[in-house]
């Protein structure tokens, strides 16, 4: 590996006993290998926190060295139509294992994002082909993967990684490149990642660009992310009832510090989440955000939305005084 490499492909796990976090998946993804025998899988769950990582060592585990003879990764987001699973996927399926190989294993990434008339055709292809091929489904969303499909699957829930799991691995990986960090950085670290391993590893990465020693103030600059205590003072400003002052802090945020609405909105829900205020009051706030949110997401004006947001928590706030 070069001093270029992304980290979260050179430290990306190559065993099964590598993975982190995950503990209950890894456990049955194994036994798989040890009866030498794989069901049709669907992984499901958030970004970063293990899905293609485990697609890919138990193709490892199951073909050794020659494993990538007989595995085939494609992402569904990038050709989502019906064509791609009548002609890619389908030949793939449909010719049979080399080396001695009882199956082969075709992993889709973004499967869920794969049109309805494509996964209807998908179905076809995992039932006619099984013999030959497995097919390990990752997505998002679940919801948006029809039944038939998810009834022909064994499915694995994987849930967002842990402090423990982050701040193990992070130290690993801090070990091995020399790198030192204080207490309060692991903690930043965690906070970005919100459980997303890869976001962990790229603010390291992107900290220690700068120096060898990585404390939270490069974290949260390096990854565009307001500091909590930042957050939990905006929220009890404009709860307080103080729209300038809350404002001014938006403001602050989004244009002097660069952090992106969206992102803003995220951190804002976790304070609020902790903030002492009534339940009636801390639902009305979600709603608020949740409002400001969908806009956002529709192409509204940001700048506009965030005063509205600010606006509204301010009048929410005022409501429950009087």
């Amino acid at each position: 590996m070069t001093q270029n490499t992304i980290w979260i492909e050179k430290y990306r796990p190559m065993k099964l006993d590598d993975i982190v976090g995950q503990d209950e998946i890894v456990a049955r993804l194994k036994s798989y290998v040890t009866s030498g025998n794989l069901p049709h899988l669907l992984f499901t769950g958030t970004a970063g926190i293990g899905k293609t990582t485990s697609a890919v060592a138990l193709a490892r585990e199951f073909f050794g060295e020659t494993w990538q003879m007989n595995f085939r990764e494609l992402n569904a987001s990038d050709e989502r139509g019906i064509d791609v699973v009548r002609n890619q996927i389908k030949q793939f399926a449909r010719t049979a294992p080399l080396g001695g190989a009882e199956f082969k294993i075709l992993f889709l990434d973004e499967a869920d994002a794969l049109t309805p008339d494509a996964q209807a055709a998908l179905r076809r292809t995992m039932e006619n082909y099984a013999q030959n091929c497995r097919f390990i489904l990752s997505c998002n969303y679940s919801s948006k993967i029809i039944d038939p499909i998810q009834s022909r699957c064994a499915i694995y829930r994987f849930r967002p990684l842990s402090k423990d799991a982050i701040i193990t691995e992070i130290s690993r990986i801090t070990e091995i490149e020399g790198l030192e960090t204080t207490p309060e950085a692991r903690d930043a670290i965690v906070y970005v990642a919100q459980g997303d391993m890869r976001k962990a590893i790229n603010a390291v990465q992107g900290a220690a660009i700068v120096s060898k020693k990585i404390t939270d103030d490069m974290v949260y600059e390096i990854t565009s992310t307001a500091r909590p205590e930042e957050i939990d003072g905006l929220m009890k400003t404009s709860v307080a009832g103080d729209y300038e002052g809350a404002e001014a802090l938006v403001h602050e945020l989004l244009y002097s510090r660069g952090i992106a609405p969206n992102e803003l909105i995220n951190q804002m829900y976790r304070s609020i989440i902790r903030l002492p205020v009534e339940r009636r009051l801390k639902t009305e706030l979600i709603s608020h955000l949740g409002e400001a949110d969908f806009r956002l997401s529709e192409g509204a004006n940001s700048e506009i939305q965030m005063e509205a947001l600010i606006a509204n928590i301010v009048l929410s706030a005022d409501a429950m005084k009087e």
